[in-house]
C-alpha cells in the first residue's frame, strides 16, 4: 500500500508538469508526446496525456496528437483544432519540415473565401493526409526551397505573397497582413526573409513598416 502510495504521488506530480507546461502555452497549443520528452519517459507521458485526455482537460485529434481545445463563449462549445498548429505538431513529432502551400498560406491568413476540403503542406518527410473533423490535411514531399525560416510568420507571409502575385499586393492585403503579424515579430521577419525575391521582399517591407498616420 505504502509503495502504491508513493507511486500515486508521482504520477500526479508528474501529471502535474504536463498541466503547467500545457497551461503556459495557452489554449490552442497542440502537441505530442515528443513535446515532453525532457518530463519523463514515453510510457509516463502516455499514461499522464490518457488521464488528461479522460478528464477533459486536453483532446485527442489525432493519433498520437493532442491539443489544449479554445473555448467559445459565444457558442459555449470546444472550437475546431487549429490546422496550423495540429500540421506543425505532426512535423515534431515524425522529424519533418513543413511549410504552408501557397493556397493554404492564404487560407489560414484569411485572404481567402474558399473554405478548403483540402489544406496542403510542403514536407521533407513522405507524403502523407490525415483526415481532421471534414478537413484532409495532407503533406506533399517536395525539395524545400525556402524551408530555412527560423520563423513559422515567416513562411506563411512569403507563400501567401507568392501565390497571390505582385500584382496584388494592393493596400487592403498589406493592412490586412500587418494587423496579422504581432508588431514584435516584424523586425525578425524581415532579417529571418532577407535571402527571398527582391519583389516578395518589397513586400514584406511594406508590410512590416508602421503605418503612417496623419
Amino acid at each position: 500500500n505504502h509503495g502504491l502510495r508513493r507511486s500515486t504521488r508521482h504520477e500526479r506530480f508528474f501529471q502535474g508538469r504536463l498541466i503547467n507546461r500545457i497551461y503556459g502555452k495557452g489554449r490552442g497549443w497542440t502537441f505530442s508526446r515528443i513535446d515532453f520528452q525532457v518530463h519523463g519517459s514515453q510510457s509516463a507521458v502516455d499514461v499522464a496525456l490518457s488521464r488528461l485526455t479522460r478528464k477533459g482537460v486536453i483532446r485527442r485529434v489525432l493519433r498520437g496528437i493532442y491539443d489544449y481545445p479554445k473555448h467559445s463563449g459565444l457558442l459555449g462549445q470546444r472550437l475546431s483544432p487549429d490546422l496550423d498548429q495540429v500540421s506543425h505538431a505532426l512535423a515534431r513529432k515524425l522529424g519533418w519540415r513543413i511549410q504552408p502551400s501557397g493556397a493554404a498560406a492564404l487560407n489560414l491568413l484569411g485572404l481567402s473565401s474558399q473554405v478548403p476540403a483540402r489544406i496542403l503542406y510542403l514536407s521533407d518527410g513522405p507524403s502523407r493526409s490525415y483526415s481532421v473533423g471534414n478537413i484532409e490535411l495532407s503533406f506533399r514531399n517536395t525539395a524545400l526551397k525556402e524551408a530555412g525560416f527560423r520563423i513559422r510568420e515567416s513562411a506563411f507571409l512569403v507563400q501567401a505573397i507568392k501565390e497571390l502575385g505582385a500584382d496584388h499586393i494592393d493596400h487592403q492585403v498589406v493592412r490586412k497582413l500587418r494587423d496579422w503579424l504581432p508588431a514584435e515579430l516584424r523586425e525578425k521577419v524581415l532579417r529571418d526573409s532577407s535571402t527571398v525575391t527582391v519583389w516578395v521582399y518589397a513586400a514584406l517591407q511594406r508590410i512590416c513598416q508602421e503605418e503612417n498616420h496623419g
